[in-house]
């Protein structure tokens, strides 16, 4: 192996070698933390016109892309190799039709107390519920998109708070309940 290779990584999740490995979280402390991710699903509007009007024919797309959001986080560790198993407090997925857009704002937040954050919990209930919409619509509109996942908001943990700026408001906080 070289000796670029040997040096110690900076890099939490690559050992002395510079192989892949489970991070050791079991001396930090437990804390309180919360992420939340979000992306977007773009259909056509007649699309997003039958979502709402409850007529699509696999079934209720926002009820069935809500729990999906919640299974997936709760799976994180399954889908991410080297994700932690975590205790989650709550996952919340909130979902809101945006006729302006044409498109679906999913927002996925998570919290836990725990040693270790709950980005990848957040993002990948964001991408299972976006997935889930596209699924189950898919039959009557094959040019949706998935797009713009990305982390929001985090905070707890070493590295503190962090608010995307472009990220000033969020559907749950503008929308009742969200859909």
């Amino acid at each position: 192996m070289s000796e670029s290779r040997k040096k110690p990584s900076s890099l939490s999740h690559l050992d002395e070698e510079g192989r892949a490995n489970m991070v050791n979280v079991g001396e930090k402390p437990i804390t309180h933390r919360v992420c939340v991710a979000r992306c977007e699903v773009t259909m056509e509007a007649a699309t997003l016109e039958l979502i709402s009007a409850g007529q699509i024919p696999k079934g209720d797309v926002m009820a069935t892309a809500r729990i999906a959001g919640i299974q997936a986080a709760k799976r994180t560790d399954q889908w991410i190799p080297l994700a932690h198993p975590l205790p989650l407090d709550v996952v919340q997925i909130q979902l809101k039709p945006d006729p302006r857009g044409g498109q679906v704002l999913v927002e996925a937040r998570v919290e836990a107390h725990w040693r270790t954050g709950v980005e990848m919990e957040a993002l990948v209930a964001a991408s299972a519920s976006a997935l889930t919409i596209y699924d189950m619509c898919k039959a009557v509109d094959r040019s949706m998109t998935v797009q713009n996942l990305r982390l929001s908001e985090k905070a707890g943990g070493k590295s503190g708070r962090f608010v995307r700026e472009s990220e000033t408001e969020s559907p749950s906080s503008n929308a009742k309940g969200g859909a």
